[in-house]
């Protein structure tokens, strides 16, 4: 299935492969140009950065969740620098300014308390302002931003559509890992509510959650989508999806470090940790594939595989396999380049994996943790 000797790189470690990097980036350059619009890199789900000059010659740059990703974007991908945060700190948006192209804000509150620092700043920066439109086909309500009650964007009850002076666009992101008929809907639900102020406006931003690189995707749902919102009012559109770029990229390579038996349950002990190293298995949560392996019952041996730290849940999940597992033995989890470095952590002292590149030239291992990373997260 993949032509990757899983055997060489050090365990545990992410593998991100740079030509099925490309695949997925070959499907953005091609909506960007058949739709006319721009596409930004979530940072929120893929941040390695020793990739940002590769993702840049496809991409028109990056979003951002805070002025560290803000600066990172600004740094080491060089082209345009987004930034959304439910609320901005006062003693970082200096910093905000100097590294963003658009500020998108969360509220009318929050637009007038730094509107004399965007006046004030030597730098051109668009600005905007998120809305809600209130619908949303999410069912993991953790992932809703458009839930009852939530904090994410302005609804349209609340956007008078005064003190709009300065704004330069708007912001909604109602989805999560979803198709082009979705965005369908919500487009036209967010064209029924805020179209009105559009006809001022220089840009809009889809958001993100589109699945735009899974297999069986309608591309052309999503350009009809755009083209719809850019005709109509005559703005740039802006897409800005995460998991769409490393969608499928990635592996986390892990060894089995002992078999246990509970219960008549056996549990396969790894050194890859769902708690630390791929947390929204337990936060979503899902269970990720694993090459070779089936589900329980599927093949003739099945195994709980569980991680080593002293979490009772720091579980993955219930696997089958044709033969027997060994200590030393080798498994490789799917899809693990988004999601997980980004949100992974040292709970119990555990390492980090590496970060491995594999390329044209064989694996290049990008970074290597230990003790110090460790330690100076701590006092």
């Amino acid at each position: 299935m993949y032509d990757i000797d899983f055997s060489v790189p050090p365990t545990p470690c992410y593998v991100v492969d740079e030509h099925l990097l490309k695949d997925n980036l070959k499907i953005l350059k091609y909506v960007e140009d058949e739709a006319g619009c721009k596409i930004l890199l979530a940072q929120k789900a893929f941040s390695m950065f020793s990739l940002y000059p590769l993702i840049g010659r496809y991409l028109c740059g990056a979003a951002s969740s805070s002025l560290f990703e803000a600066r990172l974007a600004y740094e080491e991908m060089g082209k345009e620098v987004h930034i959304y945060s439910p609320a901005y700190r006062e003693d970082e948006f200096d910093g905000i300014t100097r590294y963003c192209d658009h500020i998108v804000f969360n509220s009318f509150a929050q637009w007038e308390k730094f509107k004399p620092k965007i006046a004030g700043s030597s730098e051109k920066i668009s600005c905007g302002l998120r809305v809600n439109p209130e619908y949303s086909e999410i069912q993991t309500e953790i992932y809703n931003p458009c839930a009852a009650g939530s904090r994410l964007g302005i609804t349209a009850r609340n956007f008078s559509g005064n003190g709009m002076g300065g704004i330069e666009g708007l912001h909604f992101h109602t989805m999560c890992e979803q198709g082009a008929d979705v965005l369908e809907r919500t487009v036209r639900v967010f064209d029924d509510k805020f179209g009105m102020y559009l006809k001022n406006m220089k840009w809009v931003n889809f958001g993100g959650g589109q699945h735009i690189t899974k297999k069986g995707y309608c591309l052309k749902k999503l350009i009809n989508s755009v083209k719809y919102i850019k005709e109509k009012y005559g703005v740039d559109v802006y897409l800005e999806p995460g998991e769409a770029v490393a969608l499928n990229t990635g592996f986390l390579v892990s060894t089995v470090l002992d078999i246990t038996e509970n219960s008549g349950i056996e549990t396969a002990v790894l050194d890859a940790s769902a708690a630390c190293h791929m947390p929204d298995v337990l936060e979503m949560p899902y269970r990720p594939e694993i090459i070779g392996a089936g589900k329980p019952g599927e093949y003739a041996h099945t195994y709980r595989l569980g991680g080593p730290t002293c979490l009772a849940g720091d579980i993955i999940g219930s696997y089958s396999f044709k033969h027997k597992l060994n200590s030393g033995d080798r498994l490789v989890f799917c899809d693990m380049a988004h999601y997980t470095m980004v949100k992974n952590n040292t709970f119990n002292g555990e390492n980090l994996p590496a970060i491995v590149l594999h390329g044209s030239g064989g694996f290049h291992v990008i970074r290597k943790f230990g003790y110090d990373d460790f330690k100076t997260r701590l006092s």
